[in-house]
C-alpha cells in the first residue's frame, strides 16, 4: 500500500514539473518569437522573466489548472492564438495573389 502512494506521489510531481516547464516554455517560446519579430530584445527578456517566474511559483500554478475556471481561460488564449495564426496565414495569402 505504501509503495503506490509513493508511485502516485512520484508521478504527480513528474506531471508537475511537465506543466510547468510546459507553461514556461511556451513563453519562453513566443517571447522570442516576438521579440524578433518585432526586433526587440527588450521585449524577449521581458517574456523570460515572465517565464521564469511562472516556473518560480509551479505548486500554485498547477493547482490552479486543475479549476475550471482557469482550463477554460487557457482554453481561450488557446483559440485566439489559434485565431491569429490564421489571420497571419490569411493576409500573407493575400499578399501573395
Amino acid at each position: 500500500m505504501f509503495e503506490k502512494g509513493v508511485v502516485m506521489a512520484e508521478e504527480n510531481q513528474e506531471y508537475k514539473t511537465e506543466t510547468v516547464e510546459s507553461f514556461a516554455g511556451l513563453f519562453k517560446t513566443f517571447g522570442q518569437a516576438v521579440g524578433d519579430i518585432f526586433n526587440d530584445p527588450e521585449l524577449k527578456k521581458k517574456a523570460k522573466e515572465f517565464a521564469d517566474s511562472a516556473s518560480a511559483s509551479a505548486n500554485s500554478l498547477v493547482e490552479r489548472l486543475k479549476e475550471d475556471d482557469v482550463k477554460e481561460k487557457f482554453r481561450d488564449v488557446g483559440r485566439a492564438a489559434e485565431d491569429f495564426g490564421k489571420n497571419i496565414s490569411d493576409c500573407l495569402n493575400k499578399d501573395r495573389k
